[in-house]
């Protein structure tokens, strides 16, 4: 039985190979050990009652979404390098209760950390973070974004859509409004294993606002996230 976390069931797994899992990831739950609760990576290899897990990369603990672990070293050190090496697409959808300054774009630059865990953008473009976004109208007062990230920077995306005026819903840290969650969530996820090409996606199942209408919403607008007309990235460093 998958366990509960703040009234959310902590994972759904969506598939499982020789080489890796792949889950959707609730919201609420950190992929390390915390203040006592075990944590993602060790709850998984507990109850798949594995002898080795690998955590390839991280969802910050308010962020829900889909996520892959490794169930070998191989497996580990090879999707440790696409990451690393930027091979990896990741889109996330996120819902703001504010009207952005752009509909798309690119919001590129350096990060610092701020005051009580937070972190700022900054206009120098040394080792820039850069998300690209577009945008669309979800209901009076709403708006969906799906984001593409091209680097890996700690709360990247919150900062991001912070800076163009539509702080994530839920997300406190960042001026967004008061809501049950913080309403980002990892969309797609692709990479490419053995010459094979994997591309897993889903929907996230907890928060008021992802409702059916938006899930609807997001089928329409959003059902191959790779195809949209991105906002180019810079040559060089933006």
């Amino acid at each position: 039985m998958i366990p509960l976390f703040a009234g959310y069931s902590v994972y759904q797994i969506l598939t499982q190979t020789a080489d890796f899992i792949i889950i959707n990831k609730s919201p609420g739950i950190s992929v390390h050990k915390d203040q006592g609760d075990e944590g993602l990576t060790m709850l998984l290899q507990r109850q798949l009652e594995l002898d080795e897990i690998f955590l390839i990369h991280r969802l910050d603990k308010v962020t829900s979404g889909v996520m892959v672990f490794a169930k070998n070293r191989e497996t580990a050190a090879d999707l440790s390098m696409q990451f690393q090496n930027r091979e990896v697409e990741k889109f996330y959808l996120a819902v703001s209760a504010n009207k952005p300054k752009r509909k798309q774009g690119l919001v590129c630059g350096d990060m610092e950390k701020s005051r009580r865990g937070s972190w700022k953008l900054l206009r120098s473009k040394i080792n820039p973070a850069m998300t690209q976004f577009v945008s669309v109208a979800m209901k009076p007062g709403f708006r969906l974004f799906l984001l593409k990230p091209s680097t890996g920077k700690t709360h990247q995306i919150r900062v991001a859509l912070k800076s163009e005026g539509a702080p994530i819903l839920g997300d406190n840290m960042y001026g967004g409004e008061e809501a049950d969650r913080t309403y980002l969530h990892a969309y797609q996820l692709a990479f490419t294993l053995n010459e094979e090409r994997y591309i897993f996606r889903a929907l996230p199942t907890d928060g008021v606002h992802f409702d059916h209408q938006f899930s609807t919403l997001v089928e329409s607008s959003f059902s191959q996230p790779e195809m949209e007309n991105w906002p180019k990235l810079p040559s060089v460093k933006c």
